[in-house]
């Protein structure tokens, strides 16, 4: 499993299929600023908020941006309700479970995320200010899903000035990351057994 983050909340899994390339991208909102794809042409496209102001989709992507549940080529979906009518998506693929928070930007309650179950991997919005939650309730989040991996994600960047820099998240969460690219490669043999490990994701363009 192949992850990269592209900015604010976008991020892309690229998994195989027998012998074919998966490509799963979350949350392909235009930025006003910064660079980010002109266009893509996924698998799946996934979205929290709806599909207003969505980049370009080329062929003919499976589309989710509803609640419920969906599968394709071994890549099995499900979309939870969330604070603000966000959706938080749960993707199970290489018989690991990826969750992305979407454009959290109120903590929800945590009789809310019971129903997520295990996570092998979240990626989490650290950004704070008006878009997302805020650095303590990031981590408290963290802390409360127990994942294997944690990602940060919407963090500052080019496409997003006003969002906190990845540093103040790491120091809040109190854990260094094991390393920083930006591409990661996750296998479910080589996941941490026992205590969480963080993985920051630069961004790539």
């Amino acid at each position: 499993m192949h992850i990269s983050w592209l900015g604010q909340t976008c991020v892309k899994l690229q998994t195989k299929y027998l012998d074919q390339d998966v490509t799963v991208i979350i949350d392909a909102y235009k930025p006003k600023t910064g660079e980010f794809p002109r266009s893509f042409t996924p698998t799946m496209a996934l979205f929290s908020k709806g599909t207003e102001n969505a980049a370009t989709l080329s062929g003919d992507p499976f589309i989710m941006d509803t609640l419920g549940e969906a599968e394709l080529k071994e890549a099995m979906v499900t979309a939870f309700p969330s604070e603000g009518g966000n959706i938080v998506f749960k993707i199970n693929a290489e018989q690991m479970n990826i969750v992305h928070l979407g454009q959290l930007n109120k903590k929800p309650e945590l009789s809310e995320l019971e129903k997520i179950g295990s996570i092998d991997i979240l990626l989490v919005p650290v950004g704070n200010g008006k878009n997302y939650i805020s650095l303590e309730d990031a981590a408290s989040l963290v802390t409360a899903l127990e994942p294997r991996v944690v990602v940060p994600i919407a963090y500052q960047c080019d496409t997003d000035k006003d969002a906190r820099p990845v540093s103040e998240f790491l120091k809040e969460l109190g854990l260094k990351p094991e390393m920083t690219d930006k591409k990661i490669i996750f296998k479910k043999k080589a996941l941490p057994q026992e205590d969480m490990k963080l993985f920051v994701l630069e961004k790539n363009v």
